[in-house]
């Protein structure tokens, strides 16, 4: 029900005790300057896992003050929708994750020394993930006007082995240049400052945030780890960060980070770029309906995951079959078989190992263009989801994974409706997104639209994956054909291989490229009918350069005579030179880089 802005407001000056981050920035470089100081603190009030509220108090800790403004760039995607004591820029509503300043209202800007005041206002977010922004303040009196330093968070969480980042920029413009450090105080010595220590501000570049990189190196323990980075600047109030060392050994602390969408990147909870670096456990698309059982017999214990983590191996796509989870064929299935599939992905997570769980194999007649059975039951890859057991799947897995955005869902493998139109593309796309009766399909079709609408109404908000046409190698019309999400967490899933047709760098700037400069990108399955390593190569090189994530194809002990097969056991042993070309370069590789 609605909520009237002065019961906020009465919740918001209650709640003010509870600081969640806040400093004084004060001091500034004259003699005749150093009077004039104030201090600001953050504190939510309420949150419902898209709005919130939140007061900043602000003290005068100097001299009377004429003006005051304070500063925060929001860490997350939250925007400001309604403000009071204050007035924001850029104005309500704010652009999601914007850099925002807030001055006086026409009453309130001249402060006495001592005097306290409160600035409230209520937000939305997406993604749920709402991290509290680092507020600066600075005032203008007698003085003159204080300069500040803006942080874009106190709290940087790094994962183990990987780099977490913050930003830092001037409150206003220097009359020369200032130098801005960031210093590792005491605390776990595997936690360092790898990257941005010693940052210069100019005149003209004084308010564009420049980032810090930290770093947590690998270690032997299952212990998460905690070192204070001290921001500073002299004749400047410093400041604070905390950083923490997410563990990836197993223990408490090691969990693969929570995952959603900012504009064209894949971001964690503290807004850090995530890309996607893996490998493929095929498998669980076979389990129950060829007897083989569950994971062709293959482990899915510590071990086998120590095994992939000496590969740097960070993410790992689980195919999956449709009727095994239903539980309509074949054995193991139904509940037990999403037992299986939940401890494993539970094992991956606990691990720091992003898990992409996704469709491979649904049910459906079909024997047109690119048919690989005549099977009505899940037994191969068929041109689209069914509208029978589809939507039931999907229920059932964002069911059983959502509240853990570290998870996340590529909805079906290879789309290929275009060929049962008779490669007409129009027709293949108007399929992929709305199903229905698809040309060519003698089923009825579950449109991406509505698979999508089928994970959102459980509540789940993980990231979703969507691999477009021709065996998800054509992209061409992905971002008009982009299904709606009320959360915004929608990434494209692309496969390359070589020989397919889009499978040149020009193909790839022309057409991926276009699709990862407005949403993510990630290459769900790369590989070559060889077991040489060329193609992979050149298509890591330019994955890489543009932002976008890999999982090979594939980490099962299978034999190479068909190519595309990394291991010869699931110790790790690289097959040669396939295994061995993709884990030479996976290991020169960051996620967060």
């Amino acid at each position: 029900m609605p909520i009237h802005r002065n019961s906020w407001r009465r919740a918001l000056t209650a709640a003010a005790a509870v600081l969640l981050a806040g400093f004084g920035l004060a001091t500034v470089q004259t003699a005749a300057d150093a009077a004039v100081s104030c201090s600001a603190t953050y504190a939510k009030s309420w949150d419902n896992g898209s709005a919130f509220g939140a007061t900043i108090t602000v003290t005068n800790t100097g001299d009377p003050l004429t003006s005051w403004t304070l500063s925060f760039d929001f860490p997350d995607s939250q925007v400001i929708t309604q403000m009071w004591e204050g007035v924001p820029t850029p104005a309500t509503p704010t652009p999601a994750g914007a850099a925002v300043t807030v001055n006086p209202t026409s009453y309130n800007a001249a402060k006495g020394t001592g005097a306290t005041w409160t600035v409230g206002f209520n937000g939305t977010y997406t993604g749920g993930v709402n991290n509290s922004p680092a507020v600066s303040c600075s005032g203008t009196g007698a003085g003159g006007t204080q300069q500040a330093l803006v942080v874009s968070s106190t709290s940087v969480s790094v994962p183990e082995g990987a780099t977490g980042t913050y930003t830092v920029r001037l409150r206003s413009q220097p009359s020369g240049n200032v130098t801005v450090t960031s210093t590792a105080g005491a605390g776990d010595s595997d936690i360092t400052v790898s990257g941005g220590a010693g940052l210069t501000f100019t005149t003209s570049n004084w308010n564009t945030p420049q980032t810090v990189t930290l770093r947590a190196a690998e270690d032997a323990d299952s212990a998460n780890g905690a070192r204070p980075i001290t921001v500073a600047s002299s004749g400047l109030a410093s400041v604070t960060v905390n950083a923490t060392e997410a563990d990836n050994d197993g223990g408490t602390g090691g969990a693969a980070p929570a995952l959603r969408v900012s504009g064209n990147r894949l971001v964690t909870s503290s807004g850090a770029t995530y890309r996607l670096l893996g490998v493929n456990r095929a498998s669980g698309e076979f389990a129950c309906v060829q007897g083989k059982g569950m994971w062709d017999s293959g482990p899915v214990d510590q071990a086998s995951v120590n095994a992939m983590k000496a590969w740097n191996i960070h993410a790992v796509r689980i195919p999956l079959n449709e009727e095994c989870w239903v539980g309509t064929n074949g054995s193991p299935s139904g509940a037990t078989y999403q037992q299986n599939v939940k401890d494993y992905v539970n094992l991956l997570v606990a691990n720091g190992i992003t898990p992409i769980v996704e469709m491979h194999w649904s049910y459906g007649q079909y024997t047109g263009q690119g048919a690989g059975c005549s099977d009505t039951a899940a037994t191969c890859q068929k041109p689209m989801p069914d509208a029978q057991y589809a939507p039931t799947f999907w229920t059932g897995v964002a069911n059983a994974f959502k509240g853990n955005n570290a998870v996340i869902f590529d909805l079906f493998n290879e789309p290929y409706p275009d060929a049962a139109a008779n490669w007409n593309a129009t027709a293949g796309w108007t399929c992929w997104r709305d199903g229905g009766t698809c040309t060519g399909i003698g089923y009825p079709v579950a449109g991406m639209q509505s698979l999508v609408n089928a994970v959102r109404a459980t509540g789940a908000t993980n990231v979703i994956m969507l691999g477009g046409l021709t065996w998800s190698n054509d992209l061409s019309q992905w971002l008009t054909y982009k299904p709606d999400d009320p959360t915004g967490n929608l990434m494209a899933a692309w496969h390359t291989y070589n020989f397919n047709a889009c499978s040149n760098t020009s193909c790839w700037d022309s057409q991926v490229g276009a699709v990862a400069a407005q949403v993510p990108v990630h290459a769900g399955e790369i590989g070559q009918d060889s077991c040489a390593h060329d193609y992979i190569d050149r298509v890591m090189a330019w994955a890489d350069a543009h932002g976008v994530g890999y999982t090979a194809w594939t980490w099962n002990p299978w034999g190479c005579g068909q190519g595309n097969v990394l291991i010869t056991d699931y110790s790790g042993t690289p097959t040669s030179t396939y295994g061995e070309g993709f884990k030479a370069h996976l290991l020169t590789q960051n996620p967060l880089s």
